[in-house]
């Protein structure tokens, strides 16, 4: 136990907190999915305490799925999705004071946890809820071929999750129950969440935009002022 205060120093010292070293709960589910995949397993992050993230081969996205909700009892499906890591050549399309009208030389790629290989990267979230673990999965999609096995037969709440990534980011979903868009009218032509797909409305009118305000009947604006 940290002791806080001492009869000749009355005001309270901070308390040390300690860095955790290790997560044996953690680790423990690591190798257990190294131990199903092997060399399919390609890279893991630890952080105790706090959470664990993998990546994985495109080939084993969908045995991963079934190791992690028969053999380390991720029961709850959380979310998936994709990433795109080009940056956008457009700029910072959300502040309207670095938007550009034309294309810029983008960034180079750089990829988050676990790394990445590949422009394109299939993300999911599972969760063991009796033990409170939880587990961020990754794998790189090559721009050739952007397909990947459904994990709809294995977590069914996957399904419009792929469904949603499919019409935004063009991944097919190969065995799919039900491979109809959410969203968008089925002869819509591109992806939006793709960084290359060009939002035309703040091309034309920077986001969120210039709010035009009418004077009120009977006031006159500053221009009139000036004038006069």
């Amino acid at each position: 136990m940290i002791q806080l205060s001492s009869p000749e120093d009355t005001q309270p010292e901070e308390e040390e907190t300690e860095i955790p070293q290790s997560d044996e709960a953690r680790e423990e589910l690591v190798a257990e999915i190294e131990k199903e995949l092997g060399n399919a397993l390609i890279a893991t992050e630890i952080t105790p305490e706090v959470d664990v993230w993998a990546r994985v081969t495109k080939e084993a996205w969908l045995d991963t799925a079934r190791i992690l909700l028969h053999r380390c009892n991720m029961k709850y499906f959380n979310f998936l999705s994709a990433i795109d890591w080009m940056p956008s050549p457009y700029g910072r399309d959300l502040d309207a004071q670095v938007d550009q009208p034309e294309p810029i030389t983008p960034e180079e790629m750089s990829w988050g946890i676990t790394g990445g290989e590949t422009r394109f990267q299939m993300l999911a979230r599972v969760h063991d809820p009796e033990n409170h673990l939880g587990i961020s999965i990754k794998a790189d999609l090559e721009e050739s071929d952007l397909s990947i096995e459904s994990w709809s037969p294995i977590y069914p709440g996957a399904d419009w999750h792929e469904r949603e990534t499919s019409e935004m980011f063009g991944i097919v979903f190969l065995n799919h129950p039900n491979p109809v868009n959410l969203y968008l009218p089925g002869d819509f032509e591109g992806y939006p969440l793709r960084k290359d797909f060009a939002l035309l409305s703040r091309r034309i009118k920077p986001w969120p935009g210039i709010v035009d305000v009418e004077d009120m009947p009977g006031e006159e604006s500053e221009d009139e002022e000036v004038e006069a």
